[in-house]
């Protein structure tokens, strides 16, 4: 197990309240049941092919990794047979490789073995440019992944590789069947039935998907410990709001589980007064930011590329305008009016684990000092229309996110705060399973990003945060040339931040390592290349019926799903 990260975690902690009777309705008597609750709708069961969490959650269920980590940030084994080590062989002495070995006799859902050659195919599937898979950054530091023998995978990294952890391990590291795969290369990926209707090796497997409504899953006959297994039939469903959610589980008692409670605190407060249920939350690594996009997303090249590095965006690529930004909205009113307890007003893009968050970085709401910074860049609204300009161009801002009325209400704050500086903001909504989809094809997704100014949460998947400081670097641009793979979707590039990045990767002293990926993050926070606003609890609420439920800030709310149960009364 790596100890550099092992951070003091605040999970799972329990707000309970008694119940008050109101609004009681039949409880879902049946234990062999599960209802869980998901407003941001699946839409893919293959996270390899999607950004958004909703698609990883429902896929989680049925697709594992070889290991991975817990709520202490210990690595656990999950495929693996055990965790690889120095001792039993499975580190290498320089650093250049590491070997797993997986536990013998497992079966993929439809009764086929599973076995290193699985592995290897999915190192291959991310790997091929042509997939377009969303997380083929993870394996790019590879140099070969082996089958040395059914039970047996081989690593060897290009350079000596500390956080060798990195790959097959948490949500993003589930291992695809090759035989449901092999016949949809490159291209085709994203046509492969598995996609919808996902063989895996996990607790559950599913039996009906409608994209954008409802999974359905029944045990998986295969499963190494399916006598174990609690429930008979599962029910994702998807749609709705946040708040429709809550009170589905908090205080009528309709459902089991719900997922991302993107409410305002003092609502998530009333409705657990119901006593139908409880709210955990986990503060982890996620944190709500403000996205500026370093391209114009108005023109267009000849190919109808929008958001080109071919025009860099009139304003927002000059750094005075981008700390006025982050100098004039109130973090602080965002996170204590609108997420209570569940969010605390951050500065830093790494908020998790403890060891590497940065202690140099600072904010402060400061409209004055905003409007200085507008002033010295010459922007001023020579008009009179209320907003600023500068040679014929006005500063008017396309500001979007996904429908979630604490989303909106956040943004209603930010273009309040930006109007007092003379931009003129509109607001846009797109609903989750579009703009957290990856689908290539739509404009509306976060990596098409033919918007100004956009909003959304996410967070380092491991305590290393070095492979979700990647998003930040040049080669993680999404461009029409990769088919908008790539998760930098600001198109901020700087050689100083991509050499340091190269730099941490090979570095083998845990205190300098540190220190770089404490830099980073400075680097990005001085550049004005991100604006942080909330670090952000992940919020789940749970019946007062179901247990076993465990957050980890390292995986999804289903990754041990195979320990829930409901108590029969």
């Amino acid at each position: 197990m790596p100890h550099l990260f092992r951070p003091t975690l605040l999970v799972a902690s329990l707000l309970l309240v008694a119940c008050s009777g109101a609004n009681m309705a039949p409880r879902q008597d049946d234990p062999t049941q599960l209802k869980l609750l998901y407003w941001q709708a699946p839409t893919i069961l293959n996270p390899h092919l999607s950004t958004g969490f909703k698609d990883w959650e429902a896929s989680r269920i049925t697709l594992e990794p070889l290991a991975s980590f817990d709520p202490d940030s210990e690595l656990t084994p999950i495929l693996a047979a055990e965790i690889p080590t120095l001792e039993n062989g499975g580190l290498s002495a320089d650093g250049r490789s590491v070997t797993w070995r997986l536990k013998p006799d497992l079966r993929w859902s439809d009764g086929e073995p599973f076995t290193a050659a699985d592995v290897v195919f999915t190192y291959e599937f991310l790997s091929d440019p042509a997939t377009g898979a969303t997380n083929a950054g993870n394996v790019q530091g590879i140099e070969t992944v082996e089958a040395l023998d059914e039970t047996t995978v081989k690593i060897t990294f290009k350079e000596v590789t500390p956080a060798w952890f990195g790959i097959f391990v948490g949500a993003e590291g589930v291992i695809l069947p090759r035989h449901q795969f092999i016949n949809y290369p490159g291209e085709q990926a994203r046509t492969a039935p598995a996609n919808l209707l996902p063989v895996g090796t996990g607790p559950y497997r599913v039996t009906e998907f409608r994209p954008g409504d409802v999974v359905v899953y029944e045990k998986n006959p295969h499963y190494r410990a399916v006598e174990q297994l609690a429930f008979e039939r599962l029910e994702l469903k998807g749609g709705g709001d946040a708040t429709a959610a809550a009170r589905a589980v908090l205080q009528t008692g309709e459902a089991d589980f719900a997922y991302n409670l993107q409410v305002e605190s003092k609502v998530l407060t009333e409705l657990e007064a119901a006593g139908r249920g409880q709210v955990l939350t986990n503060f982890g690594a996620l944190s709500e930011r403000l996205v500026l996009n370093f391209t114009d997303p108005n023109q267009a090249t000849p190919s109808g590329e929008r958001s080109s590095l071919a025009f860099p965006h009139p304003f927002l690529s000059d750094p005075l305008v981008r700390e006025a930004i982050a100098s004039a909205i109130d973090r602080d009113t965002i996170a204590q009016e609108l997420y209570g307890v569940t969010g605390q007003a951050t500065s830093n893009f790494v908020v998790n684990p403890p060891e590497v968050v940065s202690p140099n970085t600072r904010f402060e709401f400061d409209p004055g000092r905003a409007n200085q910074l507008l002033d010295q860049a010459g922007w001023v609204d020579s008009n009179g229309d209320g907003s600023r300009d500068k040679n014929g161009i006005e500063m008017r801002l396309l500001f979007q996110t996904s429908v979630n009325p604490l989303r909106q209400k956040t943004q209603a704050i930010i273009k309040q705060n930006l109007a007092q500086i003379g931009m003129a903001i509109d607001l846009k909504s797109i609903d989750a399973s579009v703009y957290f989809s990856g689908d290539p094809g739509n404009s509306d997704t976060v990596e098409r990003f033919t918007a100004d100014l956009q909003m959304f949460m996410t967070g380092n998947t491991n305590p290393d945060p070095l492979p979700y400081l990647r998003r930040y670097t040049c080669d993680e641009i999404p461009t029409q040339a990769n088919n908008w793979t790539g998760d930098n979707d600001s198109r901020y590039c700087n050689s100083d931040y991509d050499n340091l990045w190269a730099a941490t990767v090979i570095e083998l002293d845990p205190g300098q390592r540190q220190a770089n990926l404490i830099r980073l993050n400075d680097l990005l926070i001085e550049d004005f290349a991100v604006i942080p606003l909330v670090h952000r609890a992940e919020t789940a609420g749970i019946g007062d019926r179901l247990m076993g439920v465990t957050l980890t800030p390292w995986d999804m709310n289903t990754w041990n799903i195979a320990a829930w149960r409901k108590s029969n009364g």
